[in-house]
């Protein structure tokens, strides 16, 4: 019985041994517990810190975003660059293009004769610089002057003298014709024209424009200064064809293209006529009738369109393109002799 003691008390010693051993083993396990938790609260409160940053700078972006430029469309670009109304006018002269080849167009309604009916005729008479003393043998014969011109005009018929600007703006020849005009009112300028012999073939188309954007007639005429008409007989030719659209009347004819250099009829560019080297029919140039619609043609396409050395063959060149109906009327034949015409050679 008494061997026995010293074993049960070394057994309680490796007791306490042990659980002394133990009580220090849990003090480093605790530290690190402790600094486990402290470093998961650093990184929690460093993940919400950036959180909250993220936020703040998405906040920043989105309000810069708002706030910056927006991406200019064509246009804002246009308006930018003044050329809203350019841009306009482009789309409304595309539209009014493809409409005047069948039927013609008129933006605005022009000057109507006083019973309200669309005007009958603008006739355009050729002049030139040195042509007084034939304009004033004109108003004193078969073109009406002062109040009958007014009286004319109130039927639906407004003739004008037709001619251009000097080569050097401003000048006597210039002023000479301003002050006819202000005592006659007859005159059309044709201000972006400049009159000059070589000039004629260009002169037809600002004559059609001018005489398109100012009055809205059935037909426009141009005349040459060397023929004298019978305007009654005129407007009567004129009155069975009112109505009448893509009308291209005239004397017509064709010919040979001259070739030779010098000649009087040379036509630098004979050789766009062809082996036959002969002019397409056309009407003569002394007396030439448009319908509206041909005329409006004219007036749009006039920075597009070829002139030749010739007026009559330049119109000629023109309606070849278009649906134009071809009047050959052999009254219009100024240089012929017989009786029932309306216009002679002065």
């Amino acid at each position: 019985m008494m061997e026995s003691l010293p074993t049960t008390v070394s057994a309680k010693s490796d007791r306490r041994g042990r659980s002394s051993k133990s009580q220090n083993n849990s003090k480093p396990s605790l530290i690190l517990a402790f600094f486990s938790c402290l470093a998961w609260l650093y990184v929690a409160g460093r993940l919400w810190q950036d959180a909250q940053y993220r936020a703040a700078l998405n906040t920043v972006l989105k309000n810069n975003y708002d706030q910056r430029p927006k991406v200019l469309t064509v246009e804002d670009k246009l308006a930018v660059l003044g050329c809203k109304d350019l841009e306009r006018r482009i789309v409304e002269t595309e539209m009014e293009l493809a409409q005047a080849k069948s039927q013609g167009y008129l933006k605005n309604q022009k000057s109507v004769s006083s019973s309200g009916k669309k005007m009958l005729a603008v006739i355009g008479v050729y002049t030139g610089f040195g042509s007084h003393l034939k304009r004033n043998k004109f108003r004193s014969s078969w073109m009406p002057r002062d109040d009958a011109l007014k009286k004319l005009e109130e039927r639906g018929v407004v003739i004008r003298f037709v001619i251009g600007r000097s080569a050097n703006r401003g000048d006597s020849l210039d002023r000479k014709i301003d002050e006819e005009n202000r005592a006659t009112k007859d005159f059309l300028i044709l201000e972006n024209h400049e009159e000059a012999q070589e000039e004629l073939p260009k002169k037809v188309k600002f004559f059609y424009s001018a005489a398109v954007q100012n009055w809205d007639a059935e037909f426009y005429v141009k005349v040459d200064d060397n023929v004298d008409l019978d305007l009654e007989g005129m407007i009567g030719l004129l009155e069975t064809r009112r109505g009448q659209d893509g009308a291209y009347i005239g004397c017509m004819k064709s010919g040979d293209v001259i070739t030779e250099e010098g000649s009087q009829w040379y036509e630098p560019e004979w050789w766009k006529f062809g082996d036959d080297k002969s002019y397409f029919r056309h009407a003569t140039g002394s007396l030439v009738i448009l319908s509206k619609n041909l005329a409006q043609y004219i007036n749009i396409n006039s920075g597009l369109l070829k002139t030749y050395a010739f007026d009559d063959t330049t119109i000629g060149s023109w309606m070849i393109g278009v649906q134009a109906t071809y009047i050959d009327d052999n009254r219009l034949c100024c240089s012929s002799t017989r009786q029932e015409k309306v216009c002679s050679m002065a």
